[in-house]
C-alpha cells in the first residue's frame, strides 16, 4: 500500500516521542542504564496511550547494539530489524485471536532456545486479559522462572481480569489518559511535518473527542484531513468527530436561560435535521454545562475544560446562569441519557429534556434573602441577652414568684419556633375529616394563586388537620415554618386565597413537622385520660357487648335493643 495512516508513520520510535508518559519513559530509562533489566513488565492502560509502541522501543533498547543506552539508536542492523519485524527474537503475541492453551504452549516451547539474532529474546503479549485461565497456568511457570534471554511484556486495558499470581510477577507500569494540550501539541508537529493547513481549534475538537488516546487523535486527524479541502477547519473537525459546534451549545444554552422553549426546540430540530447523533449531543450538552460549573468556580483551569472553548458568548452566559440551576441541569440530563439508552425513541427523550430545562426554576425554598437572615440573627441576639439577664437576676426572681419566673425561663432558652399549643389543641378537639378534605382538595389551586415567593415556602408543607374555621399547617423545616408564621402579608394571601375558593376565612396555625408529632401525641393521650375517667362513671357493660368490641373494635359494634 502507498499510503501509511498518521498513527503508523508516526508511531514512537523512542521513548522521548511517548507522549504523557514520563512517569513510565523515566523509570525505564534509568534501569536501562543501570542495567536492572525485570524479566517480566505489566503496561496497563486506557487504548491508544502508547503500551505496545514502548514494549517495542524496550525491545530496541535492550538489543541495541550500542547497549546500555536510555535510547535506542534505530541505526544498529537490531534496531532495524526490530522496527521492521524481521527479527524473530522479538515476537508480538496477539492473546485476543490466539487465546487458547494451546497456542500459548507453542510460544512457551521455543523461550529455552538461545536467540539466534539479539542479545535478548522479547515477547510482547497484547491483550494479555484475552487470555484463557489454561493459557494463564501454562504462561504461569515460566513467567516466574524464565530463562536468563528473555524478556515478557504484558499489554493490557482491563488488569482486573488478569489473575493476582501473574500481576504480582511482574513490574506494574499505569499509562494514563494523555491530556488534550498534549495532544495537540503532537498533531501541531505532525501537521507541520506533513505542510497540511490546520485551525489550532479544530486540533482542539479533535483532542477532546480522542478522550485521552494518541491513536484515537490521529486516526479522527486523518479522517479530517481526507474530508477537508485545502485546511482543516473547526467545521470538518466536528463533521468528522460527530460532535456539536460551540455556537449551537451556545444558542441551546442561552433558550435555557431566557426560558424561550420554542427557540431550544427549534434549535434541536435545526440539530437533528443534519443527522447529529441524539446520544452524542445529550454527552455534549452534559460536558458543557459541566465545563461552564468548573469555569464558575476555577476560571484560570482552562486545560480542565472538556468541551467549551472559552469564546465571549460562553463567558456571558456562564456569569448569568447561577450554581443550583447548573446542579439541576446537569442532573436533569444525566437522568435523561440514562432514560435515552433503553427506548427506541431517543428523541422523545430530547425533545422533552428540552422543554423541562426551558421551565427549570433555580431553587428557592433552601434559600433565605439577606434581610430575613439579619432578622432572624437579631432576634437570636436578643434571646440571648433576656436569657442572659434571667441567668444573672434567677435568684430574686425566683424568690417574688418561682412559678412565673420559671416559665419565661423555659420560653426564652428555645431557640427557633413555637407554636401556638393552646390553638392547636382547639383545632384537633373540633377537628373533622370533611373540613380537611375540603382544604386538601382546593390546596393546589390555591398555590397556583400565589407568588412564586409564597408558594416556594409550601413547597414541603401540608395542611394536617382542619376545623370549622382554622386549619394546621406542617411544615417539614423549622425555618421555613418560621419565616412563613411571621410573614403576615404570606399568611394573609393563603387566607384570601382559601376563601375565595371555599368561602370559608380560616385561620392558619403552622407548625414544624418535629414538634407537631409531640402535639399530637400529648393530645391524644389526654383525650384517652378524659375518655378513661368519663367511662368509670357510666354503668358497666354486659360481658358479651364488652367481648364483641374487644374483638371488632368499638366503632364496629352497634347495639340494637
Amino acid at each position: 500500500m502507498a499510503y501509511q495512516a498518521l498513527y503508523r508513520v508516526w508511531r514512537p520510535q523512542q521513548f522521548i516521542d511517548v507522549v504523557g508518559q514520563e512517569h513510565v519513559t523515566k523509570t525505564l530509562q534509568n534501569a536501562l542504564l543501570q542495567q536492572k533489566i525485570s524479566h517480566a513488565y505489566l503496561f496497563n492502560g486506557p487504548r491508544g496511550t502508547g503500551k505496545t509502541s514502548a514494549a517495542k522501543i524496550l525491545a530496541k533498547a535492550v538489543n541495541c547494539e550500542r547497549a546500555p543506552i536510555s535510547e535506542p539508536c534505530n541505526e544498529c542492523a537490531s534496531c532495524k530489524g526490530i522496527t521492521n519485524g524481521t527479527i524473530s527474537d522479538v515476537l508480538e503475541f496477539d492473546a485476543a485471536s490466539n487465546s487458547r492453551v494451546e497456542e500459548m504452549r507453542d510460544v512457551l516451547d521455543k523461550v529455552k532456545f538461545a536467540p539466534t539474532s539479539v542479545r535478548y529474546k522479547v515477547y510482547i503479549i497484547d491483550e494479555v486479559h484475552m487470555l484463557s485461565i489454561s493459557a494463564f497456568n501454562a504462561l504461569l511457570k515460566t513467567l516466574e522462572e524464565p530463562p536468563r534471554h528473555v524478556i515478557f511484556i504484558l499489554a493490557t486495558t482491563e488488569p482486573h481480569k488478569i489473575p493476582l499470581t501473574i500481576i504480582s510477577r511482574c513490574q506494574r507500569f499505569d499509562f494514563r489518559r494523555i491530556t488534550a494540550q498534549s495532544i495537540v501539541n503532537r498533531m501541531k508537529l505532525i501537521v507541520e511535518e506533513t505542510g497540511v493547513n490546520c485551525e489550532e481549534d479544530a486540533l482542539k475538537m479533535i483532542a477532546r473527542a480522542a478522550e485521552g488516546g494518541m491513536r484515537d487523535a490521529l486516526s479522527l486527524l486523518d479522517q479530517a484531513i481526507s474530508f477537508s479541502q485545502e485546511s482543516v477547519t473547526v467545521e470538518d473537525a466536528l463533521t468528522v468527530t460527530g460532535s456539536v459546534s460551540q455556537g449551537f451549545l451556545n444558542k441551546l444554552a442561552k433558550s435555557v436561560l431566557e426560558k424561550d422553549v420554542a427557540s431550544g426546540l427549534e434549535a434541536l430540530e435545526e440539530l437533528l435535521f443534519h443527522g447529529k447523533d441524539p446520544s452524542r449531543f445529550i454527552e455534549d450538552f452534559i460536558l458543557y454545562y459541566r465545563d461552564m460549573l468548573l469555569y464558575k468556580t476555577a476560571p484560570n483551569l482552562e486545560e480542565s475544560l472538556d468541551r467549551v472553548l472559552l469564546d465571549e458568548e460562553f463567558r456571558q452566559i456562564a456569569e448569568a446562569v447561577p450554581y443550583d440551576q447548573i446542579y439541576q441541569l446537569i442532573e436533569l440530563l444525566n437522568k435523561t441519557q440514562q432514560d435515552m439508552r433503553w427506548t427506541n425513541h431517543p428523541r422523545i427523550f430530547l425533545e422533552v429534556a428540552i422543554v423541562k430545562l426551558c421551565q427549570t426554576e433555580g431553587k428557592q425554598k433552601e434559600q433565605m434573602s439577606s434581610g430575613q437572615m439579619v432578622q432572624l440573627l437579631t432576634k437570636i441576639e436578643q434571646l440571648e441577652q433576656e436569657l442572659q439577664q434571667l441567668k444573672t437576676n434567677g435568684p430574686v426572681v425566683q424568690e417574688a414568684a418561682p412559678q412565673a419566673s420559671q416559665k419565661p425561663a423555659q420560653r426564652s432558652s428555645r431557640k427557633g419556633f413555637q407554636p401556638a399549643v393552646g390553638r392547636i389543641n382547639e383545632v384537633l378537639k373540633n377537628a373533622t375529616k370533611n373540613d380537611l378534605n375540603q382544604i386538601k382538595s382546593k390546596w393546589g389551586e390555591m398555590r397556583g394563586r400565589l407568588m412564586k415567593s409564597h408558594a416556594a415556602l409550601l413547597n414541603e408543607a401540608e395542611p394536617v388537620a382542619a376545623s370549622a374555621n382554622a386549619f394546621i399547617l406542617k411544615f417539614k423545616h423549622e425555618i421555613h415554618c418560621q419565616m412563613a408564621m411571621d410573614n403576615n402579608r404570606f399568611i394573609e394571601t393563603v387566607t384570601l386565597a382559601l376563601q375565595e375558593l371555599t368561602g370559608t376565612r380560616y385561620n392558619v396555625l403552622g407548625v414544624p413537622e418535629d414538634q407537631w408529632l409531640s402535639i399530637r401525641e400529648n393530645f391524644l393521650s389526654t383525650q384517652h385520660q378524659v375518655e378513661g375517667e368519663s367511662s368509670e362513671s357510666k354503668p358497666e357493660e354486659e360481658p358479651h357487648i364488652a367481648e364483641a368490641k374487644n374483638l371488632f373494635g368499638a366503632e364496629f359494634v352497634e347495639i340494637i335493643d
